[in-house]
């Protein structure tokens, strides 16, 4: 992250179409909604996310229908983060800034490999 300014000097939050963050340094993010869920910092996502053990859950023919991540909120928390409230329930994680221009999905700061 060596010289990224993660402070953000304008955020815009669209509950149905994700957020846009202006950087301090110029760059521009927008994030959209399944990105943001799927990158949610919170311990039990990044558990799941980590886990090795095979699901317990049988294997099926056809997928679970898994619905589109849609936000009912969203508040900051203090000056270093945003909390999103989710539809499906989860609103644990704290999203800070610096770990949002970390994950920032756009092809600049995409890794390279």
């Amino acid at each position: 992250m060596a010289g990224k300014n993660t402070d953000p000097t304008h955020i815009d939050i669209s509950l149905s179409q994700g957020v846009d963050i202006t950087w301090g340094d110029g760059h521009k993010s927008h994030y959209p909604l399944d990105h943001l869920r799927q990158n949610c910092p919170c311990a039990s996502c990044r558990s799941e996310e980590h886990s090795s053990q095979p699901s317990s859950q049988p294997a099926s023919a056809l997928p679970m229908f898994k619905p589109t991540a849609r936000l009912t909120n969203a508040e900051t928390v203090g000056r270093y983060a945003v909390r999103f409230l989710w539809t499906d329930g989860h609103s644990t994680g704290l999203y800070s800034f610096d770990h949002l221009r970390e994950i920032c999905p756009c092809p600049e700061c995409a890794p390279s490999g």
